[in-house]
């Protein structure tokens, strides 16, 4: 159990919310506590106090996947975006598996087991069909503290094979000093194969 020093902090074992039931504290994130429930499906979930007391979160994500599931769910963007990281992650034929499964990239086995759950992460999270799944660390697995949604652009600055440089103190990616620039992003690459680093990487364009 943790120190009790925040003024929200109760013990919830045992209280019931919605669907949920209170098995027991499990954690602090970031500040805030989670407790482990078990959802009248049989599911297990980590949810944070807040969302529990408040209302927000009321089952393992099946209260509100029942509705949806009703009017085709199984055919919406994020049901593929669920199945596809699944994919890549543990079969060997999936064109992108070398690229995670192969590297040891897991789905945890909350979202592994649920889409339920992966659902309710996404709807907490800021889903948008405009956006994708990202890892924060990317050799990290998938998981509620290491995923988030980013649009195309963000994504694109976070892959693992990004070069990286460092100018008066500054770290950023070819492709973030061309948009602060305004220098072509192959310019800045072609600079960088050539061996230009520092000032020189960005120096002006020649017209």
């Amino acid at each position: 159990m943790p120190r009790r020093r925040r003024s929200d902090w109760r013990d919830l074992t045992g209280m019931v919310f919605g669907r949920l039931k209170v098995i027991g504290f499990d954690s602090v994130r970031n500040g805030s506590y989670y407790w482990l429930c078990e959802c009248e499906c049989g599911n297990k979930k980590s949810v944070q106090y807040t969302k529990l007391v408040r209302g927000h979160t009321r089952s393992c994500g099946c209260l509100a996947l029942e509705t949806r599931l009703k009017h085709g769910m199984s055919h919406t963007r994020l049901y593929n975006t669920w199945q596809n990281m699944k994919s890549r992650c543990n079969n060997p034929k999936d064109e992108f598996y070398k690229d995670y499964g192969g590297r040891g990239i897991k789905v945890c086995e909350e979202w592994m087991q649920s889409f339920s759950s992966f659902y309710e992460w996404a709807m907490d999270n800021g889903y948008a069909d405009h956006l994708t799944i990202d890892r924060i660390d990317n050799d990290g697995d998938y998981t509620p503290d290491n995923c988030r949604w980013v649009d195309l652009k963000e994504q694109a600055n976070n892959k693992r094979n990004n070069v990286t440089v460092t100018i008066n103190g500054l770290t950023k990616t070819l492709a973030e000093w061309s948009e602060i620039t305004g220098i072509p992003y192959k310019t800045l690459h072609l600079r960088y194969s050539r061996g230009d680093r520092g000032e020189r990487l960005i120096r002006g364009v020649r017209r």
